[in-house]
């Protein structure tokens, strides 16, 4: 990218050892709005002089705003991160200084540097980006959002974002792999998703679900330091786009994930999500949300490659990407109808390892909600999932509340639009009456399965468990009974084999019932 006259000295300066005290190469890293230079243990952003719509840094005063309001906004998730403001001044002898007595030119944010592999996005890139590094920084973010504070607002929030979305990527917009129809089409198709949506997001902003959150939770955006994940780069050149929808802040991480080809990490994040802060009304935004974010990300990736010149830029890797991410945003506004998946079964059946396998595949991306009795027992009773509880909380009273708040939430989603599997027993038949009613209610799909296996293997399965949710022994394995064959009503499926197997006999089953899984 050609520099702004007014910077192209600075950015020569700062790329040298010297501007940092510093012994041995400076590294650079180069944005479309800013440059960052790692030396030492120290990391340096300039903001570029651009001027774009939804940005204005052209000039040193303004930026020096942005970087004030950078360290401000930042220092609420990664305080361990952010330092201090400090000026690029022309010293009296003519040289440039960080920091030093002079005439200041420019800005900067003076950060702590960390290890750039501990990125999240570099982690994923090279396969070690784990489901427990995605748990910690879904409870991180779960935390921020709930001590965020609270700001007035509802659907014109999304609404404004949407307008942009298209005066960005319409049809006098930057070179993209978007022909002028189809980019029309996806446009209309957010729109209409965003008119569906609207008493919804009202709702959600009286309900106080507009937040100061972060604006840009993709996983570049989030690194580990000391081992625990860090949100750092929030935006700061307009508020406007972190004070939003919780829900919408948030699908920014699952949709970069999603794009990624992490369905199992994308799918546990939702419910990670979900299961911490309670929030099931932002699921039924969610393809809306996905979408947004998507369109946003192709178009900046379009933007960069399109600033690249040259006669090959057509051949930028940056712009399959950005296809990709148009690609994601037409998918994710053409979501499956809705299924309620209830897979029951006695103590060591399989069902929650059965029901993690498809979930990720079953519905709306990132895939279905996940609702397990034993989980939701534990949340109830305010402990850890882990944490064992006494008889007292396995009575028939304390079984029935939780169902009763499963049924809550498997509608919420459900009339949402948004896929349920409902992991339990349901030994009862009352019990499997009443899940088939609440997908009936809400007009979505429904198959129930109950899962056979002798016990023997449930009883082997249920000795090699390690930190579960489930409080079933052995013991209890030995008490239970299956249900009378004649009042099941649910498909059979023998799970003593191996879990592909088992899986296999659901995923056809799920076809006939007319709610199959993506392909992986």
């Amino acid at each position: 990218m050609n520099e702004a006259k007014e910077q192209a000295e600075i950015v020569a300066f700062l790329a040298r050892p010297e501007a940092h005290g510093a012994e041995g190469p400076v590294e650079r890293i180069d944005t479309h709005i800013s440059h960052v230079f790692l030396a030492g243990r120290r990391a340096l952003k300039l903001k570029r002089a651009v001027k774009l719509p939804y940005l204005d840094y052209s000039t040193p005063e303004k930026r020096r705003a942005a970087c004030e309001e950078e360290l401000d906004v930042n220092r609420r998730t990664a305080p361990e991160l952010y330092r201090e403001v400090v000026p690029v001044v022309r010293r009296r002898d003519g040289a440039l200084a960080v920091g030093a007595a002079g005439t200041p030119l420019d800005w900067l944010v003076a950060m702590r540097r960390f290890d750039q592999d501990f990125l999240f996005d570099r982690m994923a890139e090279r396969g070690a980006l784990g489901l427990e590094h995605v748990a910690a920084a879904v409870e991180a973010i779960a935390r921020f959002h709930a001590r965020a504070e609270r700001v007035a607002g509802g659907a014109e929030m999304i609404g404004r974002i949407i307008e942009g979305n298209i005066a960005s990527v319409g049809r006098a917009a930057v070179p993209r792999p978007l022909a002028p129809a189809r980019a029309d089409a996806l446009h209309v198709a957010c729109r209409a998703r965003f008119a569906a949506a609207k008493l919804l997001l009202d709702r959600r902003g009286a309900e106080g679900r507009i937040r100061d959150g972060h604006g840009d939770l993709h996983l570049r955006n989030i690194c580990l330091v000391e081992g625990k994940p860090l949100l750092f780069d929030a935006i700061e050149f307009d508020p406007g786009f972190r004070r939003i929808d919780v829900f919408y802040d948030f699908a920014f991480l699952l949709m970069d994930l999603v794009h990624r080809g992490l369905a199992a990490h994308a799918h546990l994040a939702l419910n990670g999500y979900v299961g911490a802060t309670g929030d099931t009304g932002g699921v039924a935004a969610l393809p809306l949300f996905l979408a947004v974010r998507a369109v946003i990300r192709g178009h900046i990736q379009a933007t960069t490659a399109s600033a690249r010149g040259g006669a090959a830029q057509r051949s930028d890797p940056l712009w399959a990407e950005s296809a990709a991410y148009f690609d994601l945003a037409e998918a994710a506004l053409a979501p499956p109808p809705p299924a309620l998946l209830a897979i029951g079964g006695l103590s060591g059946t399989g069902k929650s390892t059965l029901a993690k396998a498809v979930a990720p595949r079953l519905g709306a991306m990132p895939g279905a909600l996940l609702l397990r009795s034993d989980v939701i027992r534990k949340r109830l009773a305010g402990v850890p999932p882990e944490q064992r509880l006494p008889e007292s909380h396995y009575t028939p009273e304390w079984t029935a509340r939780v169902y009763a708040e499963m049924l809550r939430v498997a509608a919420a989603a459900l009339g949402g639009g948004h896929s349920v599997i409902a992991d339990a027993v349901s030994g009862q038949a009352d019990q499997r009456a009443a899940l088939e009613g609440a997908a009936r209610q809400a007009g979505a799909r429904f198959l129930g399965v109950w899962l056979e296996a002798p016990l023997a293997v449930r009883e082997a399965r249920i000795g090699a468990r390690a930190a579960d949710a489930s409080d079933a022994d052995v013991s209890v394995a030995r008490r239970q009974h299956e249900p009378d064959s004649s009042a099941l009503g649910w498909r059979r499926i023998d799970a003593g084999g191996e879990l592909r197997l088992t899986q296999k006999r659901l995923e056809e089953a799920l076809g006939i019932a007319g709610a199959p899984l993506r392909a992986r």
